[in-house]
């Protein structure tokens, strides 16, 4: 993240985000496959011996499958870079959050805990209770403890400030889901 100045003078918070270039691989058709997508692979791999055998033809590290309209004027082999967006475009980016490791009930539920008087002792962040008398076992969907983050997060409505076409980068406003070198999917 970084910060820059608007039309305004008024200082914005911005995301820089490396986009592509992502390469159509494969062009889907209602005909054929039933629905109409685009197969797009991103970071081509280098080394041959890397490259398994179900990969021939389609030597990227990550693939993706994109829904299309019917007609989409892509087609195999064309190049999807920061020049297919624009300055002023609302955009949504999908992410894996970070990772937040094992957390009890007050972080990962908002659980206020438990009063710090009355009997209570060595117990103020604990979730209390989890069950009912019948049917004698805890139910199914219960909030507790457990592991948080790494879910995936799409943040809607996000504008573009800047697109940087020589080095492939656009500026969006705002923060976006993950860590620093997180794969993302920005749809437009």
């Amino acid at each position: 993240m970084s910060q820059m100045y608007d039309k305004n003078n008024k200082l914005t918070p911005v995301t820089l985000i490396s986009v592509g270039p992502c390469v159509v691989l494969q062009k889907m058709g209602k005909e054929k496959e039933g629905y109409s997508a685009l197969q797009i692979g991103f970071e081509k791999i280098e080394k041959k011996s890397k490259i398994g055998k179900s990969m021939k033809g389609k030597e990227y590290r990550y693939i993706k499958e994109c829904r299309t309209e019917e007609n989409e004027t892509l087609n195999v082999g064309d190049e999807i870079n920061a020049s297919t967006f624009e300055e002023g475009q609302i955009v949504k980016v999908v992410g894996i959050s970070k990772g937040k490791g094992f957390q009890g009930g007050v972080k990962r539920h908002g659980f206020h805990g438990r009063n710090a008087t009355h009997g209570v002792k060595h117990e103020h962040r604990t979730i209390g209770s989890t069950g009912t008398r019948f049917p004698q076992h805890v139910m199914k969907g219960r909030r507790m403890p457990g592991r948080m983050g790494s879910d995936q997060v799409t943040v809607k409505n996000l504008k573009i400030m800047r697109v940087d076409k020589e080095n492939n980068l656009l500026v969006i406003k705002g923060a976006v889901p993950g860590t620093v070198r997180t794969l993302l999917e920005i749809k437009g």
